[in-house]
């Protein structure tokens, strides 16, 4: 038979203290089954999944545990789309593993492994190249943007794209790529302190933080108080919407607000199980021109099919500054809705399925949505239970247009499930 060509994997890696040591165990293993390696090193999620294409490679790795505490380090797969393998794909490759179902290729067959440092700056021409953003409109609006990098790979990533838009002032907070991360790294108000009281002392126009792979991202307005990072896909679907009309997709625990904005511009919203495949599944099938997820992930289908902060960031600034308004002004053009989040833990030998029967019955004159655990509407609040697929618990998401009633909510619906039980 004629040799195949090896198989080609893209690896790239956020900023953490375990990643250099993960890193050499993957592209040791990769190639000795005979996978041609190309190594990024020092990378973001979203640039790993587009130099998947722009490379032409088989697949993609990215070594990161996201948003977790920093003891923490996985593995993200990619299939030759840059995109994430689906659920059925994970489960194959574990039985592959625990069978030790694979083969070591001859010593001479060893895949090669190389590295690549331009794929950041593809990344950012291919972002620079989207017809909705506004290089110049960005670059003329003389923003003064403050970063929290959170000691990781954003670090690099965000002040080479903003340079890229033209904007020069900008101030990194926890800039060192250490994986030593300054504070929780899962970009919540809670976590963001730091940042709020810098955009302020710096008298800056905004602030913004990623999380250490930088698929998510929030903003801080220039008062200090937080954007919320519900409304990061908000204000971005506004403006896209705004020059594209139609379709947008988010998760069943997001906020009503993108419903709302489609709505406004005449599109249709639909909402997906809880997860970033299971969104971007949705988005192709309801042809979405935007998405995401309502932790501050945006997803644009013309660049790619991943949560991507770098082009969110873009969006956003070419937004603000098109619509001369301050990022404080920007966020009031929007309705306010709060959502509660709570969590049960269960016992062991609980059948999630009855209570969720039960509670199902008890709500039967609302609509109501079983696709990824119950979501209930009441009017204009929703709430949405579901199990975690990695802690024995159950988390309640109530939203409303008053904290108190998204709170009540919950509080009603925790105590179904504890009668329930």
């Amino acid at each position: 038979k004629a040799a195949k060509a090896a198989r080609k994997v893209v690896v790239g890696r956020d900023g953490r203290m375990s990643g250099l040591m993960v890193k050499n165990i993957v592209n040791a293993t990769l190639s000795a089954l005979g996978i041609e390696v190309i190594d990024l090193d020092y990378s973001t999620t979203p640039t790993v999944e587009m130099a998947v294409t722009f490379l032409k490679a088989d697949g993609g790795i990215i070594l990161t545990a996201s948003h977790n505490p920093k003891e923490w380090n996985a593995l993200k797969l990619l299939n030759n789309k840059g995109e994430f393998i689906s659920g059925e794909e994970g489960k194959f490759i574990l039985e592959l593993a625990e069978k030790e179902a694979f083969r070591f290729c001859d010593v001479d067959k060893l895949g090669k492994i190389s590295t690549n440092d331009h794929m950041l700056d593809d990344h950012i021409a291919a972002i620079l190249k989207n017809k909705l953003v506004d290089k110049k409109a960005i670059a003329s609006a003389g923003f003064k943007v403050v970063l929290d990098a959170v000691n990781s790979t954003g670090a690099i990533a965000v002040p080479a794209l903003l340079k890229a838009l033209g904007v020069e002032d900008i101030v990194v907070i926890n800039g060192e790529v250490t994986g030593q991360f300054a504070h929780n790294p899962e970009p919540l108000p809670e976590h963001l302190t730091a940042l709020s009281r810098e955009v302020v002392a710096q008298k800056a126009s905004l602030g913004i933080a990623v999380d250490p792979d930088v698929d998510r991202l929030c903003f801080v307005c220039e008062d200090g108080s937080m954007f919320g990072e519900e409304y990061t896909l908000v204000a971005v679907a506004d403006y896209v919407l705004s020059k594209q009309p139609g379709n947008t997709v988010s998760n069943m625990s997001s906020t009503r607000a993108l419903k709302d904005i489609t709505v406004k511009h005449g599109g249709e919203y639909f909402a997906s199980a809880v997860g970033e495949v299971n969104v971007v599944n949705k988005m192709k099938e309801k042809e979405a021109v935007i998405g995401g997820e309502g932790n501050g992930g945006i997803i644009v289908p013309e660049l790619h099919y991943g949560r991507d902060a770098l082009i969110g960031i873009a969006l956003f600034l070419s937004h603000l500054a098109k619509s001369k308004k301050s990022s404080k002004q920007l966020r009031n053009t929007y309705p306010d809705y709060f959502i509660s989040k709570n969590k049960i833990t269960l016992e062991k030998d609980i059948d999630v399925k009855s209570v969720f029967d039960k509670i199902k019955k008890k709500y039967k004159s609302h609509p109501v949505n079983t696709e990824d655990g119950l979501k209930i509407e009441f009017d204009n609040d929703w709430v949405h239970l579901r199990t975690s697929n990695t802690e024995p618990i159950i988390r309640i998401y109530a939203e409303s247009n008053f904290e108190t009633t998204a709170d009540n909510i919950a509080m009603r619906l925790i105590k179904d499930i504890q009668e329930a039980i």
